[in-house]
């Protein structure tokens, strides 16, 4: 009797497991994706600070029977309220701060607190190479349209361009939050392959006299500057595109903190222990939304591609335009910095230091391209701005 009270409970626990239910094979290959991405993460070192959390939020959400994450609560762009406290599992609750928009302009934050903009106050050209950049985001969105993605769906495509993953994610989740799984992954991936995407991009549309340039040193940019500067570009920027304020306001307002001097505190907060916790959670909610069901399918791999065309014409754009600014100044300006004007700070600046180092190696450019890459932050998130008052 007891052996046979034993055996049905041993029975009843193996059907519980994951392994007697997990019949989805979606799940299985997206677990088996997460372990490659995990890999570039820590062995590889691809932007680990969010690829490993995105990867481990992508295992968790396909585990078979681990109900962490449920799609049906988020259905129709609403949030199921009356549902979620009966049903909602640990990410449930994380994807909260996605869903409501907290997690993008808590990133900004940080950023802003970490982020010098004295070379793009001391070099205000340097904003022109910035918006160029954002070339990729307009073409990528075209050519979702003329595939054949809704107008809200291409929009979010076409952010990828931006090559900043927090305002993929902010605008995704807000116009098409079906495919923030994909699209977040696209961002990041190619975040992480700025050095192998653009070098080859700048070398062609520029010439070796033009990558040996030397620029003038920058001047020096006072503290008054630094002040001002983040409190106009708030103002300036809401009234213009009222829908970027979240962003650009949070990325002003960590700045200030950071030049006022007078909430040491608070910058190294913003820097430090809210962008790693908010770090943790955004990865870990983006993660969860790459179910095997819906990640697993033909929009996807035109996501990736539609991705890595953005990004490419975002760089191509910035270079071009410093092409015709090298030009106008009489050989003063070196185009490389233009690549820059992608957001992925300060990755793309280091870049055009490395390209241009190469041709020329008493060559630094390093300060120079830092401009167009905090413009490029600026421009990511007016163009979310514009896309949300266009789309959503």
């Amino acid at each position: 009797m007891i052996l046979g009270n034993f055996g049905e409970t041993l029975v009843n626990f193996v059907q519980t497991t994951g392994f007697f239910n997990g019949t989805n094979w979606q799940q299985w290959v997206m677990i088996g994706i997460a372990c490659v991405l995990l890999y570039l993460a820590i062995v590889k070192k691809f932007e680990p600070l969010l690829l490993l959390p995105i990867a481990f939020g992508m295992l968790l959400t396909n585990l078979p029977m681990a109900e962490m994450y449920h799609t049906a609560l988020f259905e129709g762009g609403h949030v199921d309220w009356q549902n979620f406290q009966s049903t909602a599992g640990l990410l449930d609750y994380l994807y909260l701060g996605v869903k409501l928009g907290i997690y993008p302009p808590l990133i900004f934050l940080g950023v802003g607190a970490m982020t010098d903009f004295g070379p793009l106050i001391a070099n205000p050209k340097s904003l022109l190479m910035g918006a160029a950049a954002q070339l990729g985001i307009f073409l990528a969105l075209i050519l979702a349209l003329l595939v054949g993605f809704a107008p809200n769906i291409a929009a979010s495509i076409g952010i990828i361009g931006g090559a900043d993953g927090p305002t993929a994610i902010y605008v995704t989740s807000k116009l098409a939050p079906e495919y923030l799984g994909p699209i977040a992954v696209a961002a990041y991936t190619y975040m992480a392959l700025v050095p192998v995407i653009q070098p080859p991009i700048m070398k062609l549309c520029t010439t070796k006299e033009e990558r040996s340039i030397k620029m003038e040193q920058l001047r020096h940019v006072s503290k008054k500057e630094k002040i001002i500067f983040p409190i106009a570009v708030t103002i300036f920027v809401s009234l213009l595109v009222p829908a970027a304020a979240p962003l650009v306001g949070m990325l002003m307002l960590g700045n200030l903190m950071r030049e006022s001097g007078v909430v040491d505190r608070l910058s190294n907060t913003a820097q430090n222990e809210l962008m790693n916790i908010v770090t943790i959670f955004l990865g870990v909610s983006v993660g969860a939304t790459t179910q095997g069901a819906t990640f697993l399918s033909p929009d996807t791999l035109l996501i990736i591609a539609l991705g890595v065309i953005a990004f490419g014409f975002g760089t191509f754009g910035g270079v071009m335009l410093g092409k015709l600014m090298c030009k106008l100044s009489g050989g003063k300006i070196n185009p490389l910095i233009g690549s820059a004007g992608v957001s992925a700070v300060p990755m793309a600046a280091r870049v055009s230091q490395k390209v241009g180092q190469a041709e020329n190696p008493s060559n630094f450019l390093l300060m120079h391209a830092m401009g167009p890459n905090v413009a490029g932050v600026i421009g990511s998130a007016v163009a979310a701005g514009v896309l949300l008052s266009l789309f959503a």
